[in-house]
């Protein structure tokens, strides 16, 4: 009898899609998504899985440099974060990225910021050359950078299936909107 668990469907195809599980969007950081770090022991299940069964593994992170313009300092929504070289930039010390995980730098442009993995980083064109048809994605927070990254997979051609276990929203109103986009979008999502 097939397993119920998505995990368990992880296969030749897929790529896993960590999306910015940094220090400054959880508790404790300067832009913390609520109980962000809830979903690391889920997703080092999905990163032990992925790694074990050869499936390749990209982890995004926000890379903002100095006077980001999404900065509210700089007339942005956003507090100062995530800003190149500081603490609140590093990946969350319990997260278990495997040696051979593919980091992806985002928000580095200094016009404008970039909310999905997907744009301006070849990551569409990365998953292609590796025959990836189907991308697995978990990460901070649901209802920005997670959402973004999803419907950009499906912009790009790829089945995107979101791990909701494996992800948190700044607000609940924000993840209700962000999983009725998704849905229309054709993004799958797993785990509700």
């Amino acid at each position: 009898m097939p397993s119920s668990h998505p995990l368990d469907r992880l296969q030749a195809g897929d790529a896993l899609v960590v999306v910015d599980v940094q220090r400054d969007f959880c508790p404790g950081g300067a832009l913390p998504v609520p109980k962000g770090d809830l979903i690391i022991p889920e997703l080092n299940r999905w990163l032990a899985a992925a790694h074990e069964r050869g499936i390749p593994i990209y982890a995004s992170r926000d890379w903002h440099p100095p006077e980001h313009p999404s900065f509210q300092s700089q007339g942005g929504i956003w507090p100062e974060h995530c800003v190149q070289d500081t603490a609140g930039a590093a990946f969350h010390p319990d997260l278990e990225l495997p040696a051979g995980a593919i980091h992806i730098a985002k928000g580095t442009r200094l016009d404008r910021d970039q909310y999905s993995a997907f744009d301006e980083t070849g990551l569409a064109e990365h998953l292609r050359a590796r025959g990836v048809r189907r991308v697995w994605i978990g990460g901070l927070a649901e209802d920005v950078c997670v959402r973004a990254t999803a419907l950009d997979a499906r912009r790009n051609g790829f089945e995107a299936h979101v791990i909701l276990p494996a992800t948190r929203a700044l607000t609940a109103a924000g993840a209700e909107a962000a999983r009725a986009d998704l849905q229309a979008a054709g993004v799958i999502l797993e785990g509700e």
